[in-house]
């Protein structure tokens, strides 16, 4: 930390979680401020994260460069700051990541000196630890981080210059870490509390009421960004009404922090006078001043909706779903009411979500070129965000643009993800509005979010296309039509994720005068999931045409799939039915157990006997179980997104099928698809795809 002229530093070791990172130790700053930061999924999009993945350092010297490759920890920590990540490995072996923090240097890289410098630290460490690892300890840490070697906290005639050279009235002087040192006879007097009861404990524990949620990102501020920090907090219950004005001045070895009587602050909210008669009593004293500070934790706390929307958004795949999570957390973290994000397509902006703006009106910016003056346009094509804190300052800049108010304020921010451009979000206000350098520097991060998200979408776009092009035409358009014989197929893809997967049935009719029935289900979504459908089901056929029993069919089609190795495997039940006699023989991998309706309309859950999953084990067997199929009675295959919901347990699906393939009316075979499926294909939020087949004996 000293050598590369850091404040702050730490190391993230490996857990005995796979995956997961956990901050070890940590000098030169409090703990508690980084609680969120305690713990690293390695595939995450972070910095440490990132070095620990790839064996390479990351070097961050200003908010700029940070918020470029990492918009995500900008969002979280939105202060002026240089961060330095370097990779502790030994050969082969990757132990955890150095982290060193210190103040930025706009536009300066980081140096090759302090490279070296933090480069040597991080291979001692590595060492050492391949030492322990060596000698039978195991490498990896539990718990929480615990502060590392720091100096004394300040006290006595050194402590009391110190503080006194930052400034002189009723004076703490705390360490990096939060601790007391020399306090004055002025803040003695002030807070009621001698010195010696003070000194050598943590802020927060000496004075309570300043731990309030409210006031934590002001501390953050100021340990981080080495800038003085101003702000007002009441004291405890105590003392109603009774407000400090408390102001924060930062350096590399301490914190001064000065307090001084104040007015209730102007963020309290305004007189409740002139209430309705009818109204609850006005509150007390205590109770308005507790809801003031209420008020101060929620504004702080907005500051950090940022984070939600960053979760939100890993979970949206599609640019709809990306549209939504921006309407649903970023336009309430910052009081928006207007949201429009344009993508950017063969050099033209087209309108992609809008909330909020009159009916119509954006329809007339759809589809401009990026040679058009406007201020969507120029956001993105300069790479700069643009605030206008009224609508008259964004009429002036742009004479002749049309607005849909008179009144209110505008965000435009570009889009741009890993540096290439993908559109402009504007956000809309319904009053003027000023923007503060810490709102802009999280909406600028914001922005980087939601493009990565947004590229994110249109590959997955390109990739469902794909998918679903292949589950088309690898499905049969038709069944065979057969005397004595009627079949219905049904699929039905998915609502969430790719949309499309691997689940297939399949009416084949054999060389012999038999009928192959298959249904089957590859585990996974997507282009590789529908590919790998595909070629088993080409597989099935080709067993199936050449004559082959039940047994060799499913066995062979294991060992294609092992052979084939596409990291996937597929569960399957193939029956071969005799029009003529109703006898069927049936080999079962891993599949749910097919139904069976007799004419009476008593309908069972049958037993046939089975084995593994395909693609598991080359030695697996298939047993075959024979059975006979009676004029008018319905034979059931399906596959488990039919039954299965998440949190149930999946024979109460499969019992829900059985009873209402027992309920269904005598009819055309189609009827019955369609009521079976029908329920399913309501449900808004399906996680995985449907098939369903349904074969019936007829005169």
């Amino acid at each position: 930390m000293e050598a590369v002229g850091g404040y702050a530093a730490g190391v993230y070791l490996r857990s005995p979680t796979t995956g997961l990172l956990l901050m070890a130790v940590f000098a030169g700053l409090p703990l508690r401020l980084f609680r969120p930061w305690w713990r690293m999924q390695v595939n995450r999009p972070f910095p440490v994260a990132e070095a620990y993945r790839s064996g390479q350092a990351v070097l961050l010297h200003d908010a700029e460069s940070t918020m470029s490759r990492f918009p995500q920890l900008m969002a979280g920590l939105p202060f002026p700051f240089a961060s330095l990540y370097e990779p502790v490995t030994d050969g082969t072996e990757r132990f955890g990541v150095l982290v060193v923090l210190r103040e930025a240097t706009p536009g300066i890289p980081v140096g090759t000196a302090d490279r070296e410098r933090l480069r040597l630290a991080a291979e001692r460490l590595a060492a050492d630890l391949a030492a322990l690892m060596a000698a039978g300890a195991p490498v990896v840490w539990q718990g929480d981080p615990v502060d590392g070697p720091g100096p004394p906290p300040e006290t006595g005639a050194e402590g009391a210059r110190r503080a006194a050279d930052r400034l002189a009235q009723a004076v703490l002087s705390l360490d990096r870490q939060g601790r007391i040192g020399y306090v004055n006879t002025a803040a003695e007097h002030l807070l009621g509390i001698g010195g010696p009861q003070l000194q050598g404990k943590l802020l927060w524990q000496a004075l309570p009421w300043l731990g309030h949620p409210a006031y934590e990102d002001h501390f953050r501020a100021g340990f981080m960004s080495g800038e003085p920090v101003h702000f007002a907090a009441r004291r405890g219950r105590h003392a109603p009404g009774q407000w400090f004005s408390v102001d924060l001045y930062p350096s590399v070895d301490g914190v001064t922090l000065t307090l001084g009587t104040s007015a209730k602050p102007a963020y309290a909210p305004t007189s409740r006078a002139g209430r309705d008669a009818d109204a609850d009593p006005a509150p007390t004293a205590d109770a308005e001043v507790n809801a003031d500070l209420d008020a101060s934790a929620d504004k702080a706390s907005a500051l950090y909706r940022p984070v939600a929307l960053a979760i939100a958004l890993t979970e949206a795949v599609t640019a709809r779903q990306v549209s939504a999570v921006v309407t649903e957390e970023l336009l309430p973290a910052f009081g928006g009411r207007q949201l429009a994000i344009y993508l950017l397509d063969e050099r033209h902006l087209y309108l992609a979500w809008e909330t909020g703006f009159p009916l119509g009106f954006l329809n007339r910016f759809d589809g401009v070129s990026l040679d058009v003056r406007l201020p969507g346009v120029e956001t993105l094509t300069t790479g700069r965000p643009m605030f206008f804190e009224s609508m008259q300052h964004l009429a002036a800049a742009y004479p002749g643009i049309p607005l849909d108010a008179d009144v209110g304020a505008r965000a435009f921010l570009p889009l741009i993800a890993s540096g290439r451009p993908v559109g402009s979000c504007i956000l809309g206000f319904d009053a003027p509005r000023g923007f503060s350098p810490e709102e802009r520097t999280a909406l600028t991060a914001l922005a980087g979010l939601i493009a990565q998200a947004l590229a994110r979408a249109r590959r997955y776009d390109s990739e469902a296309a794909l998918a679903r092009g292949l589950q088309s035409a690898l499905l049969p358009h038709r069944l065979p039509v057969r005397e004595h014989v009627a079949t219905v197929g049904r699929y039905l893809p998915g609502t969430q994720g790719m949309d499309v997967g691997g689940d297939w049935y399949d009416v084949v009719e054999t060389g012999t005068g038999l009928l192959a029935l298959v249904i089957g289900d590859v585990q996974g979504h997507g282009v590789a999931a529908a590919a790998t459908m595909g070629q088993l089901r080409s597989a099935v056929r080709a067993f199936a045409l050449s004559g082959s029993t039940p047994e060799q069919v499913v066995s062979g089609t294991n060992q294609l799939l092992i052979d084939l190795d596409p990291g996937q495997f597929a569960s399957c039940c193939y029956m071969l039915l005799d029009p003529a006699s109703g006898s069927v023989m049936a080999a079962r991998a891993g599949h749910p157990q097919p139904l069976l309706r007799h004419p009476d309309g008593r309908t069972e859950v049958l037993d046939l006997a089975g084995g593994v999953v395909l693609g598991i084990d080359p030695e697996a067997s298939y047993p075959v179980t024979e059975l006979r199929l009676t004029t008018d009675s319905v034979l059931a295959l399906y596959t488990d997104g039919l039954v299965e919901k998440p949190g149930i347990d999946i024979d109460i699906g499969v019992e829900r099928l059985r009873a209402a393939l027992a309920a269904a009316r005598p009819g055309p075979l189609t009827e019955t698809a369609d009521r079976l499926i029908s329920e399913a294909g309501n449900t808004a939020d399906r996680p995985d795809d449907i098939a369903l087949l349904l074969a019936s004996r007829t005169d």
